[in-house]
């Protein structure tokens, strides 16, 4: 239960113990073809280029960057917890001109400031924000900022590691132009793969750029060639074929269950858990319209050594919850629910374990209980 990767289910591991086949393989050609189309189902458009990075999120994080920025190019990053920050630092080193919108950890972007900052930016050619902040749980409004970008005349660079299948998405409806995800989340899929999804806007901006793209394995245009439409493809590099077994099936299941249910799932699942923290007397961070539903930030009660519960929740009651990053390391823990981990056994484990952190076991009980009223 921590901020990733969330537990995967034996179907999935089952699907990445088949045969090894070639990456050119006919067979793998038309696996491919599938494999963009659930994508374009799970992101909610049709865009042509929607393909699994090789690589986890921040493979994807980068390989947005490197080739949507160019030297001298302006972009605005939105930072409200450490993975906005990163996506600054990746920005500079393409030689990018960073114009930074803070706002506090635990907090969703504004979008006045945002505004504000497109404004005092004209020339900017993209705007860039997590939607949902792994490090602090938070959930921005993708829709409202996607929606500023295209009134600014920039494209809109969204990090949906941490969104996707468990927080409502819809790319294509909000008319958002470049998407990066990860598998590890609520996907269910093992880390390693990191779903694009790219429009034909920012990919005629991408074939007009006067420089090289300066990576060549992520250079989307020879992905492009690879991942194509039709059965003859270039080759670019050897694709991970198990782990791309595995992301198939992960979302099979994400699609039987349908993708509207499973965002339902996650916010049930965080109000049950909501209620068992109140009764134990521990408190979420983050305001109550602003909370990222598969990721619960807690702050740690006045004279509890933060480190070493999580040491022995793990060790003791084989519980897994993550540690505060940046402001807020060893100030919070941060507890996942996230696809296949987001059910009401997981709750009832954690629930029982924190009954004893905080020294009073007949709580867990009550807490259970009034989590379990919530689903």
């Amino acid at each position: 239960m921590g901020p990733g990767p969330s537990g995967v289910p034996k179907r999935v591991l089952a699907a990445m113990a088949r045969p090894t086949i070639g990456h050119l393989d006919p067979e793998f050609i038309l696996f491919m073809d599938s494999m963009k189309q659930l994508l374009q189902r799970t992101f909610l458009c049709e865009y042509g280029l929607t393909i699994p990075v090789s690589g986890p999120g921040t493979v994807g994080m980068e390989s947005c960057v490197v080739n949507l920025l160019e030297p001298g190019d302006t972009i605005v990053v939105c930072i409200n917890g450490f993975f906005g920050e990163r996506l600054a630092i990746m920005a500079e080193r393409c030689g990018a001109k960073v114009v930074r919108v803070h706002e506090t950890w635990g907090r969703a972007i504004d979008p006045d400031k945002v505004d504000a900052a497109l404004r005092a930016a004209p020339k900017a050619k993209v705007l860039a924000f997590v939607q949902a902040e792994t490090s602090t749980g938070v959930l921005s409004d993708a829709k409202a900022l996607a929606r500023l970008a295209r009134e600014h005349d920039c494209l809109s660079l969204v990090d949906a590691v941490t969104s996707i299948g468990g927080t409502p998405l819809r790319v294509g409806a909000w008319d958002i132009d470049v998407v990066y995800a990860g598998t590890q989340k609520c996907l269910s899929a093992p880390p390693g793969l990191s779903p694009v999804t790219v429009n034909d806007r920012a990919m005629a901006m991408i074939k007009e750029r006067k420089h090289p793209v300066q990576s060549w394995f992520m250079d989307f245009r020879l992905l492009q060639g690879y991942w194509g439409m039709s059965t003859r493809r270039s080759y670019h590099h050897t694709a991970p074929i198990n782990a791309l077994y595995g992301l198939h099936e992960a979302l099979l299941m994400l699609h039987e269950e349908s993708l509207e249910l499973a965002w339902v799932r996650h916010r049930r699942h965080h109000n049950a858990l909501r209620a068992g923290l109140k009764v134990l007397g521990l408190e979420l961070v983050v305001p109550a319209q602003e909370r990222l539903p598969q990721l619960n930030v807690v702050k740690v009660p006045q004279g509890i050594e933060e480190a070493k519960t999580r040491d022995w929740l793990l060790k003791v009651r084989g519980l897994e919850i993550g540690g505060g990053l940046g402001a807020l390391a060893g100030k919070v823990w941060r507890i996942g629910l996230m696809g296949h981990s987001c059910r009401s056994r997981t709750i009832e484990v954690c629930l029982r374990a924190l009954a004893e952190v905080v020294d009073d076991p007949r709580k867990g009980r009550v807490a259970l209980r009034a989590a379990m009223d919530e689903l």
